[in-house]
């Protein structure tokens, strides 16, 4: 992303686990596929793995939305993907969060996240989402388990969909700033992120030419 783009339609697709334990990986191998994806210029793809505290601070760079892209073990089938809306920040209880240098879950990033807003000022994230999988074995060792694996490309697809609905959302819904110039400016922002999105599903159903 250029460093002058404003924060008013930043999105940030975090993966977080540790490849480790298994199926915990699920997110960063997710985040791995998806940043080899054509993607908006003002969408950001990071690799957190087990550094939760390093993402709370990154959210006070400023981003309109989170996606948290995680192992998340919700009593489903193996390899069943989710999408959950996260609790927003500043809805989080003003309790101290854990601070474990191994691993954060995403309510401990988001209070973590309202602390540091309290102290700096920074604005946290208008929206926060969730895309998880279900996972078969937290067990250690590195590698997923199958259906985890199988799961991974249905992730990325998820992520992709929210990503066109934000940029939807950013021309046409609430929150978008105020001004005939901002609104012409969103505008134009929404229909280039849709353009190289749609480029990138369109390019993924045509079939590769074989070369003579």
């Amino acid at each position: 992303m250029s460093a002058g783009a404003g924060a008013a339609g930043r999105v940030l697709v975090a993966g977080v686990g540790n490849i480790f334990l298994g199926d915990d990986g699920f997110g960063v191998e997710t985040v791995r596929r998806l940043a080899a994806r054509p993607l908006p210029a003002d969408v950001e793809v990071v690799d957190f793995g087990v550094r939760g505290v390093h993402l709370a601070y990154q959210l006070l760079d400023g981003y309109r939305t989170l996606v948290l892209v995680d192992a998340t073990a919700r009593g489903g089938v193996p390899g069943t993907v989710y999408l959950i809306e996260a609790a927003t920040p500043g809805s989080v209880e003003p309790e101290s969060p854990v601070l474990d240098g191994h691993r954060m879950g995403p309510d401990a990033v988001l209070a973590l996240l309202d602390t540091l807003s309290a102290g700096t000022g920074g604005a946290p994230p208008r929206r926060v989402l969730v895309v998880g999988c279900e996972p078969q074995s937290l067990e250690e060792g590195i590698g997923l388990s199958g259906p985890v694996d199988a799961a991974v490309g249905e992730a990325v697809e998820v992520v992709l969909q929210v990503l066109r609905d934000e940029a939807q959302d950013l021309a046409t819904g609430p929150g978008r700033p105020a001004g005939d110039q901002a609104r012409n400016d969103d505008a134009a922002a929404a229909d280039r992120a849709a353009a190289v999105l749609a480029g990138d599903r369109e390019e993924r159903r045509t079939p590769a030419c074989g070369k003579s």
